[in-house]
């Protein structure tokens, strides 16, 4: 059992998600410019940790009878019992109101994103999550505000293809995350998520190949536009296809607990970064 179920119900390994606010002045040649690493550079990334934070709270009190009914998810601490809803709502409303009111004070050009990225977390969790298609569509948003805020931020221009290549690669994740969730609960499905159901057989896999093909290709048009970058393609599609086969061989799609516990991607990962840093500041 978890020896800090409070901090576990925050979900750490989630933060790094909101490394994409970053991901502008990383590509644009800018990360160790003094606006990036100033203090509010620093203070962004905490304060959409902290709202991100509250925001999974706040979904795991929503789904928390659920969960219950997941084999992996029910030992989360709120299904598991070891941290209460009275707590939970405590934390989850402490750290929003800290997230938001710094960064209405501190960070301003931050503020209307997470507004933006709560209202749409928030009508995803009560409503939207049921609905198939809608749900995929709703977790690509989250990715995509989190890439405008790092250009509002850093006042950098987000290109096109960036954008087009963050969306399909956030549908992609979503898609395997859901497939892997259909294929792990089978008949338990409707009774964990109900927008598993609307999803016929054959739907979400279609959908993961898809949206995993555009991604190369947008991404490609993107390194045609900065041909510094152009070797960079073969490891994200090396990516791609890791991803697709760990989510068909049936494990778990989530895009994090894919990164940490597939060495193979962690490495072309941290290999794709790299490569990227070198073509660009050496």
């Amino acid at each position: 059992m978890n020896r800090y179920p409070s901090l576990d119900m925050l979900r750490p390994r989630q933060w790094i998600k909101n490394l994409i606010i970053f991901f502008p002045p990383f590509l644009s040649g800018s990360l160790f410019s003094s606006a990036c690493l100033s203090v509010n550079g620093i203070l962004s990334f905490i304060f959409f940790c902290c709202i991100s934070s509250s925001l999974y709270v706040f979904n795991d009190l929503n789904d928390i009878e659920r969960d219950v009914l997941h084999p992996v998810k029910r030992l989360r601490p709120l299904p598991s019992g070891t941290v209460t809803k009275k707590m939970a709502t405590a934390i989850a409303i402490s750290l929003g109101l800290l997230g938001f009111v710094l960064a209405f004070l501190v960070v301003q050009p931050l503020f209307p994103y997470l507004l933006l990225y709560g209202a749409v977390t928030i009508v995803y969790t009560k409503w939207l999550k049921n609905i198939p298609v809608l749900d995929l569509f709703c977790i690509s948003c989250g990715f995509l505000i989190r890439l405008q805020a790092g250009g509002a931020i850093f006042n950098i221009e987000i290109s096109e293809w960036l954008f087009l290549s963050v969306f399909f690669l956030s549908l992609c994740l979503s898609s395997g995350k859901r497939l892997s969730e259909q294929n792990l609960l089978g008949a338990y499905a409707e009774g964990h998520r109900t927008s598993l159901c609307g999803y016929s057989d054959g739907t979400l896999d279609a959908m993961l190949q898809v949206s995993a093909a555009t991604v190369l290709v947008t991404y490609t048009m993107y390194t045609l536009v900065h041909p510094q970058l152009v070797y960079t393609v073969p490891l994200c599609t090396f990516g791609l296809f890791r991803y697709i086969l760990r989510v068909k061989s049936g494990n778990s799609g989530d895009p994090t607990e894919s990164l940490f516990k597939d060495f193979p991607l962690l490495c072309v990962s941290i290999l794709w970064a790299l490569l990227v840093g070198w073509s660009i500041y050496l």
